[in-house]
């Protein structure tokens, strides 16, 4: 398997450099990434079960998709590879905002990411990567934020901090805005 690369910025997402994606994570170095999240008509958040076999956070919930755009590819180019790389489709999307956060993880891996959040739509059935997801469901995000309440062990952090950060935005109104 090839390695994969990241870009190293700084956090006004200047870049200053690239690096082996696992080094990366091991220095804990800020890097480029995304987050995806993909709703449906009925508003309802399609969320992936990480596959066993992940870097890191294997098995955990996330968001519709995450990644990190390669050196050289933009993060409009990144973010519709790995939609249909991961979850075998592709729709329109929209950026909404980009933030900053570090954490650590039992397996001594860091994520220190400059993240950028993207948001679609989408009503058909995904045809999910095998070797990236084990599991996938349309949630509400009602029962979603109901759930990583009881239960925030099993989710992924960057997809609780970004939701978070979403609550400025009317869903419905995103929702309706990327058709």
């Amino acid at each position: 398997m090839a390695k994969e690369f990241v870009v190293l910025v700084d956090k006004k997402n200047r870049k200053i450099g690239v690096e082996e994606k696992i080094k990366a994570h091991k220095e804990g170095k800020l890097h480029r990434s995304f987050s995806i999240f993909v709703f449906n008509s009925k508003g309802e958040l399609l969320i992936q079960q990480r596959a066993k076999r992940k870097y890191h956070s294997p098995g955990i919930w996330s968001n519709t998709v995450c990644g990190h755009p390669r050196p050289n590819e933009t993060f409009l180019e990144a973010v519709h590879r790995r939609l249909k790389e991961e979850m075998g489709f592709d729709c329109k999307l929209k950026k909404l905002f980009c933030f900053v956060y570090r954490a650590e993880f039992q397996n001594g891996l860091i994520e220190n990411e400059y993240d950028c959040v993207f948001v679609g739509k989408f009503n058909g059935n995904p045809k999910p990567n095998p070797k990236e997801v084990m599991n996938f469901k349309w949630i509400s995000i009602k029962e979603l934020k109901k759930d990583m309440l009881a239960h925030p062990n099993k989710y992924s952090v960057w997809m609780k901090i970004a939701l978070d950060k979403m609550k400025p935005f009317l869903l419905k109104e995103i929702i309706k805005g990327i058709h």
